[in-house]
C-alpha cells in the first residue's frame, strides 16, 4: 500500500469548444509529470468547456479524448481524469472518465444537473455513485454542481474513501460557495478533498476563477492554485489520514439514511 498518493491539480484557462486546443494546452504542461504524479486530475468538461451543445460536441464512450486521456496516463504511468460529453442511451452525459495505465477506464456520470444553465435540458443525470481503488487509495469522484448536495457525497455509513474528487466549471461569481463548500465537505466526511475548476472566460461570456485546491480532512488548505492557470502536484500521505479517523471516529455517530433516486 502506498505511503501518499501523489495528486496532480490542472487548471487550464479552457478554449471555448476546441478539443484540439485543450488537449495540446493539458499536454504542453504535463509531459514533465512522467513517473512523479499518480493522478492527474482535469476539470469538467476540460476538451471543451461548459457547452450545451452536445449534438454537435458528444463523443461515444471510449471515442477520441477517452482514447486521448488514456494514452497520457501510460506516458505519465498515472490515473488521468476529468470529464468529457457523451453519447448515452437517451441521450448525452457529462461524463467523468478515470483512464489509468493499464487501459482501463472507468466513468461517473454527473448526478446533479446544473438546472440554471439548462444543463438538465440538454444531458441526463447520472445514479450511481463510484468509488475507485486506486494505489492504496479510494477515491470517490464527483462533478461541479454535485457539490452542493452533501448527502450525495457523504452517500455511505463508514469510511468507504479516502480522497473526495470534485471536477468543475464553478463561475468565479460564487467563488465564496465553491471554496466554503469544498472545506465543508473535506470536514464532515474526514477525507481528503480535492477541488479542480477552470479558470478564464467562456464562449457565453461567463469568468471562471480557479481557485483549484487540496484540503485535508480537517478542512486546512494543502495546495491553492489562485485564479491563474496552472500545474501544481500535492503528496497525500495516508498514515496521517489512518491516524486522525482513528483518533476522531465521528462517523460512528453519524446519521443513518438511505438514497431514494
Amino acid at each position: 500500500m502506498n505511503p501518499a498518493l501523489r495528486v496532480t491539480l490542472v487548471q487550464p484557462d479552457t478554449a471555448w469548444e476546441d478539443p484540439a486546443a485543450n488537449l495540446r494546452q493539458v499536454e504542453s504542461g504535463v509531459e514533465r509529470l512522467a513517473g512523479r504524479t499518480d493522478v492527474l486530475v482535469l476539470p469538467e468538461m476540460f476538451s471543451t468547456g461548459f457547452s450545451m451543445q452536445p449534438e454537435r460536441l458528444a463523443e461515444d464512450a471510449g471515442g477520441p479524448t477517452a482514447q486521448w486521456m488514456s494514452a497520457l496516463s501510460r506516458r505519465l504511468d498515472a490515473a488521468v481524469t476529468g470529464s468529457v460529453i457523451t453519447r448515452v442511451p437517451g441521450g448525452y452525459a457529462n461524463r467523468l472518465v478515470w483512464a489509468t495505465p493499464d487501459g482501463e477506464r472507468t466513468h461517473y456520470d454527473k448526478r446533479h444537473l446544473f438546472r440554471m444553465g439548462a444543463e438538465d435540458k440538454h444531458y441526463v443525470g447520472g445514479s450511481e455513485s463510484v468509488v475507485l481503488e486506486w494505489r492504496g487509495f479510494r477515491v470517490a469522484p464527483l462533478v461541479c454542481y454535485d457539490l452542493r448536495f452533501p448527502v450525495w457525497s457523504r452517500r455511505r455509513n463508514g469510511y468507504d474513501y479516502d480522497v473526495l474528487l470534485y471536477v468543475a466549471s464553478w463561475p468565479a461569481v460564487r467563488r465564496y460557495a465553491w471554496r466554503s463548500l469544498l472545506v465543508a465537505r473535506a470536514i464532515e466526511n474526514q477525507s481528503y478533498l480535492v477541488g479542480v475548476n477552470r479558470t478564464g472566460l467562456d464562449g457565453n461570456g461567463v469568468a471562471h476563477g480557479g481557485d483549484s485546491v487540496v484540503h485535508d480532512f480537517l478542512g486546512q488548505p494543502l495546495l491553492e492554485l489562485g485564479a491563474e492557470p496552472g500545474v501544481a502536484t500535492v503528496e497525500l500521505p495516508r498514515a496521517a489520514l489512518v491516524a486522525f479517523r482513528e483518533r476522531f471516529p465521528a462517523h460512528l455517530d453519524a446519521d443513518r439514511f438511505t438514497l431514494q433516486l
